[in-house]
């Protein structure tokens, strides 16, 4: 096998052809991400309909999965899904304190209790690989099942990407556009 396994990103133009809905669907510019996942068109492929369901799709309304996928990224430290769901984030109404808050881990304060339990949900896949119990039946009447297992679906959607990007060293795509209060030097710090 003359594989040496390390992959980097393609240009679009050496995809295979039947990912050409995905570029269009990406209006000529997909991720860095979708060109690391282009080395497997067949992985692409299938990955695409479950990726656009978890990121836009689904009943979990879109403040709270973009909760989800940035406190995601910070568990799994990947400063490109950070940065990338950052503005992402502020499209869906989280400030850039709320922002800087589930970056550093505060919580348990200053939150409604909608996105407290979604990010205590997050925590506890991480932390104890399942929704406890106790969460569960405080989401009870805040939130639909389908609510829920979207919560786990965007949550494992992004822990792999999150473990391809770190595998890789994926870069950020350079027209990502940040705030200037947001920053890899900060990030790193945290």
């Amino acid at each position: 096998m003359s594989d040496n396994l390390n992959i980097t990103p393609l240009d679009v133009s050496e995809w295979d052809p039947r990912l050409s809905g995905i570029v269009e669907n990406m209006r000529g510019r997909p991720l860095n991400v979708h060109k690391l996942l282009a080395n497997h068109p067949a992985l692409l492929e299938a990955w695409w309909d479950f990726r656009n369901h978890a990121v836009g799709g689904g009943d979990l309304e879109q403040r709270h999965r973009e909760l989800v996928i940035l406190r995601v990224a910070v568990h799994m430290r990947s400063w490109y899904e950070w940065a990338s769901h950052v503005e992402r984030g502020a499209k869906a109404g989280i400030t850039l304190d709320e922002i800087e808050r589930v970056r550093c881990g505060e919580l348990e304060h200053g939150w409604d209790e909608r996105d407290a339990l979604v990010l205590r949900a997050t925590d506890e896949c991480f932390l104890k690989l399942r929704i406890s119990s106790a969460t569960r039946n405080r989401m009870r009447g805040l939130f639909k099942s389908s609510e829920l297992l979207d919560l786990i679906a965007i949550y494992g959607v992004y822990v792999i990407l999150g473990t391809m990007i770190n595998t890789w060293g994926l870069e950020l795509d350079s027209f990502i556009d940040l705030p200037p209060e947001v920053s890899e030097s900060d990030w790193l710090q945290g």
